[in-house]
C-alpha cells in the first residue's frame, strides 16, 4: 500500500457536509450516524426512502444537524450527474463522500446470474467511478473533507468463488490509492477501506454466511477504525479493518500468487 500523506491535524467535520450512498443500513447508517455526533450535516441515498427518512429524523434530533434524503438507484445509467443535479436543487455542495453502495454475488462465474452479475460489477465499479469523478474536483477545493471508498478483504487476493466481486473490490482499492497519491498536495484525505466480514445486510444479499473469510466485525468498529485512521498525521491510503483481517490481508500478499488464490478458494467454498 502507498505510504501515508501528512495532513497534520485531526479532520473537522463541524460545518461540512457528506453524501453517503448505501446508506439506508450497515456501514453506510453507521457512518452517517458517527459523522453527525462529529458535527458534519449528511446526505443520505440509497433506494430505500422509508428507511432514509428515518435515519434522517433520527439524526437531526440527536445530533441537531441537517440530514437530507435522496432515495435513488444508483444503478441507472446517469446516476452521477443526476445526484449532482438533485444536491444544486436543494442548495447543496458536499465537503465528503463516502462510496458505500455496494454488493455481492457468490457461486462459480460460470454460472452467475448474467444479470445480478452486471448489476454488481455497475454498481462496485462504474457507479462508483462516476460519482468519484463528478464529485472530486470539488472536494480537493473545497480541501475540509474526506473520500472515502469501500473495498473488502476480498480485494487483496483473487477470489474464486467470489471471482468478479474480488475483481471489482480490487480495481476500488487500486483506484483509490492512486486517487490518494494525485490528491496528496490538496486538503482532502482519501481512504480505500478493506472491511473483513461484518454484521450488515451484505450476507443476506449473497446468500450464505459461507462467503465470510476472516473474524467479524460490527459496522461501528469498521467506521470507527476508518475515522481514526483519517485523523492520524499520516493517515495511509489504504487498511483494512481489523488486526486478524489485515494480517490475512498482508500474508495474501507476501505469498506467491498461485498460493493465495488456493487458499482463498478453499475458504470460499
Amino acid at each position: 500500500m502507498i505510504g501515508g500523506f501528512n495532513h497534520r491535524d485531526p479532520v473537522r467535520y463541524q460545518g461540512t457536509t457528506t453524501l453517503i450512498t448505501g446508506a439506508s443500513s450497515g456501514l453506510g447508517a453507521e457512518f452517517a450516524a458517527q459523522l453527525a455526533r462529529r458535527g458534519s450535516d449528511v446526505v443520505l441515498v440509497a433506494r430505500r426512502e422509508e428507511r432514509l427518512r428515518e435515519l434522517a429524523a433520527r439524526l437531526e434530533r440527536t445530533h441537531r444537524i441537517t440530514a437530507t434524503v435522496i432515495a435513488m438507484d444508483l444503478l441507472r445509467s446517469d446516476a452521477a450527474p443526476a445526484l449532482s443535479a438533485a444536491l444544486t436543487e436543494r442548495g447543496i455542495t458536499i465537503d465528503s463522500l463516502i462510496n458505500n453502495a455496494g454488493f455481492g454475488i457468490k457461486g462459480a462465474f460460470a454460472e452467475n446470474d448474467p444479470t445480478a452479475l452486471a448489476d454488481m460489477v455497475t454498481l462496485n465499479v462504474s457507479t462508483l467511478t462516476a460519482l468519484t469523478r463528478e464529485f472530486l474536483p470539488h472536494l480537493r477545493s473545497s480541501g475540509r473533507g474526506v473520500l472515502i471508498n469501500i473495498a473488502s478483504t476480498a480485494a487483496h487476493q483473487p477470489t474464486p468463488g467470489m471471482a468478479a466481486y474480488g475483481a471489482s473490490k480490487a480495481y476500488v482499492l487500486s483506484l483509490t490509492e492512486a486517487l490518494a497519491y494525485e490528491s496528496r498536495d490538496s486538503g482532502l484525505r482519501v481512504l480505500c477501506l478493506s472491511p473483513g466480514p461484518t454484521r450488515t445486510e451484505f450476507f443476506d444479499v449473497v446468500g450464505t454466511e459461507d462467503a465470510a473469510v476472516g473474524r467479524f466485525q460490527t459496522p461501528a468498529q469498521v467506521v470507527s477504525n476508518a475515522l481514526a485512521e483519517l485523523d492520524r498525521s499520516h493517515p495511509r491510503a489504504g487498511i483494512v479493518s481489523g488486526r486478524i483481517n489485515a494480517i490475512s490481508a498482508v500474508a495474501a500478499r507476501l505469498a506467491p500468487r498461485s498460493v493465495a488464490t488456493a487458499v482463498a478458494g478453499k475458504a470460499l467454498k
